[in-house]
């Protein structure tokens, strides 16, 4: 398993743009998939974006596609969400995943969690 730290949530206005951060800890970073989840209030985790473990493919959720980015950079073991245009529905907590493999499939690691909230 990775140890996985999220960042960079906040309270952001409707249209506005955040950028989320996972540092993971481990040797196995780079080798593995990582995605992002999240979680709105009352609701169930929900898939938001992923990435292969070199970068190379990337998959969004149909709600995202279009105003968030995902990212990574190997060497310094971060996964990125860029987001923009956001809207109040957007407001969750929102979770890093790492998989176990370099492709998609079981995930055996999740970050805490850091919270946006997109006022209207």
């Amino acid at each position: 398993q990775l140890q996985l730290v999220e960042s960079g949530g906040g309270l952001v206005q409707a249209g506005g743009s955040l950028r989320l951060s996972c540092g993971g800890s481990g040797d196995t970073f780079s080798e593995r998939a990582m995605g992002w989840f999240r979680q709105p209030p009352g609701k169930e985790r929900e898939f938001v974006a992923r990435i292969t473990w070199n970068g190379g493919s990337t998959s969004y959720a149909d709600s995202v596609g279009g105003r968030f980015i995902i990212s990574r950079e190997n060497t310094k073991k971060i996964v990125y969400l860029q987001m923009t245009a956001l809207k109040p529905e957007d407001t969750a907590v929102y979770y890093c995943a790492a998989y176990v493999d370099k492709w998609y499939g079981v995930i055996d690691s999740w970050g805490q969690g850091t919270r946006v909230t997109v006022s209207s």
